[in-house]
């Protein structure tokens, strides 16, 4: 495991081992800075991974 992930949503660095938030799609982890960024993730993760980080929400 890296020391820091990159949330897939807004593009922060993420420590795996501190966040509570994450999900599996197909088969990987996929870890978010906050419980907004992990539920967009969880609307249309096709898209974000498709698209990369759109920045921070508001």
């Amino acid at each position: 495991m890296k020391l820091s992930e990159i949330d897939p949503v807004c593009g922060m660095h993420v420590d795996p081992k501190r966040t509570p938030y994450k999900t599996v799609f197909k088969g990987k982890i996929y870890y978010f800075c906050s419980k907004i960024c992990l539920r967009k993730f969880e609307e249309n993760p096709e898209y974000y991974l498709e698209h990369g980080p759109v920045g921070m929400h508001e």
